[in-house]
């Protein structure tokens, strides 16, 4: 194998600039909206899906699943799948975990939680989230600068927020932060991934049982109290709320700090016009990319699309990071301008798998920045942007530190 055939999923990863796409994959993008792709999971040719339209339809059409086949050729080494070489049917899915769903099995979960992520019960949840931001920010202000805006702001804000709304002790965060990162390590090995689940599932699993006894008010509680789910389901859809419910956001809101840090006239329009902050989260959300490889859905059976035959069994990959530039859809996607109509985006995903926390989510940014913005008006990068280190081997992109430093 070259050192290219070992990049996951086939896609350049490497960023000549920390919020754009790869320039790799734009030129890809801007020579055809849907190419061959090779080494996906079992190593097989695949899709490569660039554009805005092609995107949403391939996630909102049901004849691409969640669910996958198993690999029944192997052509290059992938631990952890040789038991699988020569399996015919569907991959083992984790019980809750039904982003690798599809159809009943996938309503029946999801529908578990539809209720508790509405826009009106999310917006009931404000109050905390400033709370717990303000909180923070009095943190950062005693502490004096400068300071790791990602390790004292970015990460803490929607670790303390998933933790309140599952009922999890922030205390013990360390039995979920690193296990969770872990797991979305692209590097790390199946062992590794493997033990960290246990971890995570063993907490969990105590948690629940704790619950089930004596429940308290929170999602986990109403989740063990539930007969129509198994133990494993209760503790696979809290560690999917878990991981999900802050790494994401923590990502975007570290990266969005420093976009807005390096764009001063939309800080500085932001600060001055806090009622655009809704719309520049869209922005935010749109233009920095946290979705780092791609979205993977693989074909039921043969389809056509934009004139090409998706053969049934292969794997297509929807590129949200070009989507989200497509020039064909967004005016200027290369501009960041917190005024743009950014409807549409696909950071959140699209169709029946579309992000079940998406409010959540934008209610946690638009708080975090609207409040870091009035308490620190002159907050500034502490080292050049070239130098704050960027996350590149995980699913999800971001920073790993961010320096940072105001005026007393």
């Amino acid at each position: 194998m070259t050192t290219a055939d070992t990049v996951p999923y086939g896609i350049p990863l490497d960023r000549e600039r920390p919020f754009d796409p790869p320039a790799a994959v734009m030129a890809l993008h801007r020579e055809a909206p849907l190419r061959r792709l090779r080494y996906y999971p079992d190593g097989a040719l695949g899709w490569l899906v660039t554009s805005h339209r092609l995107g949403r339809l391939v996630l909102a059409d049901p004849r691409f699943k969640s669910r996958f086949t198993a690999p029944v050729k192997v052509p290059v080494p992938m631990p952890g799948l040789e038991e699988f070489a020569g399996f015919e049917g569907d991959l083992p899915v984790t019980p809750g975990m039904f982003i690798e769903m599809d159809g009943a099995e996938h309503t029946r979960l999801r529908r578990k939680l539809t209720g508790v992520f509405t826009v009106r019960r999310m917006k009931r949840m404000e109050p905390l989230i400033a709370d717990i931001v303000d909180a923070r920010l009095d943190l950062l202000e005693s502490a004096g600068a400068p300071v790791d805006l990602a390790a004292e702001f970015a990460l803490p804000v929607p670790s303390l927020v998933i933790c309140e709304l599952l009922g999890v002790p922030y205390a013990d965060r360390d039995h979920f932060l690193a296990d969770s990162s872990t797991l979305l390590t692209m590097t790390a090995t199946m062992e590794e991934k493997g033990l960290a689940q246990q971890r995570i599932f063993g907490y969990l699993g105590e948690l629940v049982a704790a619950k089930k006894a004596e429940p308290t008010d929170d999602l986990l509680s109403d989740l063990a109290a539930d007969d129509d789910l198994s133990a494993e389901e209760m503790i696979g859809l809290g560690a999917l709320l878990l991981i999900a419910g802050h790494e994401t956001t923590a990502k975007m809101i570290g990266l969005g700090a420093m976009a807005l840090l390096e764009n001063r006239d939309q800080w500085e329009l932001l600060r001055g016009r806090p009622e655009l902050m809704a719309g520049g989260v869209e922005e935010l959300l749109r233009y920095v990319g946290v979705i780092h490889t791609g979205i993977i859905r693989q074909a039921r059976e043969d389809i056509e699309l934009d004139g090409e035959l998706i053969k049934a069994g292969e794997y297509l990959t929807v590129s949200v990071q070009t989507a989200n530039r497509d020039e064909e859809h967004f005016a200027d996607p290369d501009i960041f301008d917190v005024t743009n109509e950014t409807r549409g985006h696909l950071t959140f995903g699209h169709g029946v798998h579309q992000c079940l926390g998406q409010q959540l989510a934008r209610i946690e940014m638009r708080i975090a920045f609207e409040r870091l913005i009035r308490r620190f008006p002159d907050l500034r990068l502490a080292v050049p942007a070239s130098q704050v280190p960027l996350r590149t081997d995980q699913n999800f992109y971001g920073v790993t530190e961010l320096p940072v430093t105001w005026r007393s």
